[in-house]
C-alpha cells in the first residue's frame, strides 16, 4: 500500500520499490513506474498501484483418481507481475488518491484465476492415473503438468502475468483410504520387527546357550580338579598318616630301647647298690661282731660291780634327759635282783 500524505489539499505518494505507480490525470499518464514519489490532487487523481514482487500463491483442492478414489493436492504457484500496464488495464489496481487501499480485490482475482487454472490441469492428469501410482509418482507428473499449463495458458500472458515456479507439496488420499494403505506397509515393518525380534531372541537364546554350556563346562573341569584335588589330598594324607606312623614306630622304638637301656641301667645300679648294700651290711655285721666279741672279751675278766657300774652308764646314755631321780628302796631292790639273776 502507497504512504499518502495530506498538505493543504494537495496529497504525497510515495511508493515503494515493489510496487509499479501508474497516475492518471484528465485521461494522460502522468507517471508511471515502481518506486516514484510526486504530488497530486485527490479530485483530479486517478491512481492505479500494481505489486511487481515475487508473490506465492497456495492453493488446496480435491480430484478423484481413475479408480474413483478422492485425493486431495496440496500446491504452491510463485508469480509475478511482469507487465503492470496491461495487468492494470485488465484488473482493478486502482487505489483510494486518500487512503492508498486498492478499490477492489485484484490479487484475489489474480488467485482465483491461478488456482482454477492449475486445479484444472491436476484434476486431468490425476483423472487418468490410479490411486496407487498417484500416490508413488503423482507429485511430479502433477507438477509438471500444472507447469505445462500455466506456461501455456494464454490468459495469463494476456493478464500480464508471468509463473516462475510450480511446487506440489502433497497428495493425499481420504484418511480411510490412507489408513487402509498403511495397514500393508505398517503389517510388512511390524513383520520386519517382528522378524529382528525373533533372531534376536534366538541370537541371544543362542548365546545363552553357549553361555550355559561353557558354565557346565566349566562346572564339569571344576568338578574334576576337585576330584583330583580330594585324591590328591588323600594321598597327601596317607603320606602323612603312613610318614606319621613311621615316625611314631621310631619314636616308640627309641623309646623302648631307651627305656630298655634305662631299665638294664638301672637294674645294673639296683644290683650293684644292692651288692654294694650287702658288702657293707657284711662288713658292719662282722665289724659289729668282732666288736661285740672283742667287747666280750674285754668284759669277761671284769667283776660284777663294774658291770653294773658300766651297765648303768650305758642306760644313762641311752635314756632321755632326766632332771630328777626319785629311787626308792623297793625299786632299788627289784633291779639288784634281777642284776644278780643275769649273773
Amino acid at each position: 500500500m502507497a504512504d499518502i500524505t495530506r498538505r493543504l489539499g494537495w496529497r504525497h505518494l510515495r511508493g515503494a520499490p515493489t510496487a509499479h505507480i501508474r497516475h492518471h490525470r484528465g485521461g494522460k499518464l502522468l507517471h508511471d513506474g515502481p518506486g516514484l514519489s510526486f504530488w497530486y490532487r485527490a479530485l483530479t487523481a486517478a491512481l492505479s498501484e500494481v505489486p511487481v514482487d515475487d508473490r506465492e500463491l497456495a492453493m488446496t483442492f480435491h480430484a478423484r483418481t481413475a479408480d474413483f478414489q478422492d485425493v486431495a493436492v496440496q500446491a504452491t504457484v510463485t508469480y509475478r507481475i511482469s507487465d503492470p500496464a496491461t495487468a492494470a488495464a485488465r484488473l482493478d489496481f486502482s487505489i483510494d488518491p486518500d487512503t492508498g487501499v486498492w478499490r477492489g480485490a485484484p490479487l484475489e482475482q489474480l488467485g482465483t484465476l491461478l488456482t482454477e487454472t492449475a486445479q484444472q490441469h491436476a484434476l486431468d492428469v490425476l483423472a487418468r492415473t490410479p490411486l496407487a501410482a498417484a500416490l508413488a509418482d503423482g507429485v511430479t507428473a502433477v507438477r509438471e503438468r500444472i507447469a505445462a499449463g500455466l506456461a501455456g495458458e494464454p490468459r495469463l500472458p494476456g493478464t500480464g502475468i508471468e509463473v516462475v515456479a510450480v511446487r506440489v507439496v502433497a497428495l493425499r488420499p481420504e484418511p480411510e483410504v490412507e489408513r487402509a494403505l498403511r495397514t500393508p506397509a505398517r503389517e510388512q515393518i511390524q513383520q520386519e520387527a517382528d522378524r529382528a525380534t525373533y533372531e534376536r531372541r534366538a541370537v541371544a537364546v543362542e548365546r545363552e546357550r553357549a553361555i550355559a554350556e561353557n558354565e557346565l563346562a566349566s562346572q564339569i573341569e571344576l568338578a574334576r580338579r576337585e576330584e583330583q584335588l580330594v585324591d590328591q589330598r588323600g594321598t597327601n594324607a596317607r603320606r602323612e598318616a603312613e610318614e606319621g606312623a613311621a615316625a611314631d614306630a621310631v619314636r616308640a622304638e627309641a623309646e623302648a630301647a631307651r627305656t630298655v637301656r634305662l631299665a638294664e641301667a638301672e637294674a645294673t645300679r639296683s644290683v650293684r647298690l644292692a651288692r654294694a648294700e650287702a658288702e657293707g651290711a657284711r662288713e658292719v655285721g662282722e665289724a659289729r661282731a668282732q666288736a661285740q666279741a672283742a667287747w666280750l672279751r674285754v668284759h669277761s675278766d671284769v667283776d660284777v660291780a663294774t658291770l653294773h657300774a658300766l651297765t648303768g652308764t650305758r642306760l644313762a646314755e641311752n635314756l632321755p634327759r632326766i632332771d630328777s631321780v626319785t629311787v626308792t628302796p623297793d625299786l632299788l631292790t627289784g633291779l639288784l635282783s634281777r642284776l644278780g639273776a643275769r649273773e
